[in-house]
């Protein structure tokens, strides 16, 4: 009894935020020059809605701050160079099935489904959604497609906030909108990318001091600032350089990777076996991994070793690869830049 009660006074803590005064303060914190800033309002307020997540001045500015970086507020921004990024996609593709380049070329001269051949599409493409429907359409109407790309579209991020579409269809429960052919589609409007936008920046719980550190999770995944952390704090008492780049496992196979490798040299100082290590850090990719034993007594070892306390965040310290980058850039360049969006948003809202 005691325990519900607490629960429900909690609950009756939450204003009952009204979605057209939501709508009005988010109209009013984008930038003068984005378009359609009525439309914008009402997808992102259906995803706060929808998702249970509280539109508050800090949350909206952060929404906004993501997709003003990511696409400048334009749902299907065009990408400068995008034909010759795809071709070399194509090529380098044909180049690891051991498929001569010209019998590509050649298989590309076929008409697609609008008319135009694939050929000619790809080299007047300007978007990552016309992109991904020419290799969609390619997959699925021409023999050499499935050789090259099987059902996996190489398009894996989309939309107004970038997110990668693996996330979405991990996440497509309780999806409010009717789908437009699949979830990829979806992702690439505005509603779709918005809605998945926004559960991958603010859909977990994380004990982070400030938003620059989410915005880091939105570039290198759930988590990773926490893990950086975590890796720096293992790589400070077991005097092994690690990566700090959030990945505490290798993901999709029990071989151990370099930061399992290292808290394993810990093993006996910490009291931990093997197998307990591996358990504690596949909960790397959930708030629960802070309870976990390990992460308790290796954070405690290192203050105890270091004589302060270590950072329980930090920037993942990755190098952002991808055909569209052209510069060098990093996940920390990322983040700070979201976070002086943001920090503009919250001075045009006098907070």
């Amino acid at each position: 009894m005691i325990l519900a009660g607490c629960t429900s006074t909690k609950k009756s803590e939450t204003p009952v935020q009204n979605p057209h005064d939501v709508k009005a303060d988010i109209v009013r914190l984008m930038p003068a020059s984005a378009p359609d800033r009525k439309g914008w309002a009402t997808d992102i307020t259906a995803a706060f809605t929808t998702q249970g997540i509280p539109a508050t001045t800090e949350n909206i500015c952060s929404v906004l701050a993501v997709a003003q970086q990511e696409s400048n507020f334009n749902a299907d921004a065009p990408v400068p160079g995008l034909g010759k990024i795809a071709w070399k996609e194509i090529d380098r593709r044909a180049d690891a099935v051991h498929v001569p380049n010209f019998l590509v070329h050649t298989a590309l001269l076929l008409k697609s489904p609008n008319g135009k051949s694939y050929s000619e599409r790809l080299d007047n493409v300007k978007t990552e959604k016309q992109l991904s429907a020419i290799f969609d359409d390619f997959i699925d109407m021409v023999p050499m497609g499935q050789k090259l790309f099987g059902n996996l579209n190489p398009v894996h991020t989309g939309g107004p906030m970038q997110v990668s579409i693996a996330f979405a269809e991990q996440n497509a429960k309780g999806y409010p909108y009717k789908i437009d052919g699949s979830i990829r589609n979806e992702v690439f409007s505005r509603r779709g990318g918005v809605y998945f936008g926004v559960r991958h920046l603010l859909g977990y719980p994380a004990n982070y001091t400030q938003p620059l550190y989410r915005f880091a999770d939105f570039n290198a995944g759930w988590y990773a600032s926490r893990n950086a952390a975590f890796q720096s704090a293992v790589s400070k008492i077991s005097g092994i350089p690690l990566a700090l780049d959030g990945d505490l496992i290798n993901y999709g196979t029990d071989k151990p990777g370099g930061t399992e490798l290292a808290v394993r040299t810990l093993s006996k100082r910490l009291d931990i076996s093997n197998s307990a290590i591996r358990k504690a850090l596949e909960k790397g990719e959930q708030l629960g991994f802070e309870d976990t034993r390990l992460y308790k007594q290796v954070f405690a070892l290192a203050d105890k070793t270091t004589g302060k306390r270590q950072p329980r965040e930090m920037l993942p310290g990755i190098t952002l690869e991808s055909p569209k980058i052209t510069r060098k850039l990093t996940t920390a360049w990322f983040a700070k830049r979201v976070d002086g969006r943001r920090a503009d948003c919250m001075k045009r809202a006098g907070g």
